[in-house]
């Protein structure tokens, strides 16, 4: 079953509030979103700093893999 969550990505100077599947990777959500225009073509990075939870996110793992939940902010770093 999907569940989406409304999370907020930043990168650099970029932050796009987005609803995505929980169950989706990181990355595919980034790839998603550098497609549609909604952020910058550039390189993708491999983690992120979860400010819900003041933890490292790996971008290869799925939202819910590493407990992203709604209202988070996700920051690449």
């Amino acid at each position: 079953m999907m569940m989406f969550i409304n999370i907020t990505m930043e990168i650099g100077a970029a932050r796009r509030d987005i609803r995505i599947d929980s169950d989706q990777k990181i990355l595919e959500g980034l790839s998603v979103l550098r497609q549609s225009g909604k952020l910058p073509m550039g390189a993708n990075p491999d983690y992120f700093r979860s400010r819900l939870n003041q933890t490292l996110v790996s971008a290869n793992k799925t939202f819910s893999e590493e407990s992203i939940f709604d209202g988070d902010i996700i920051t690449a770093i």
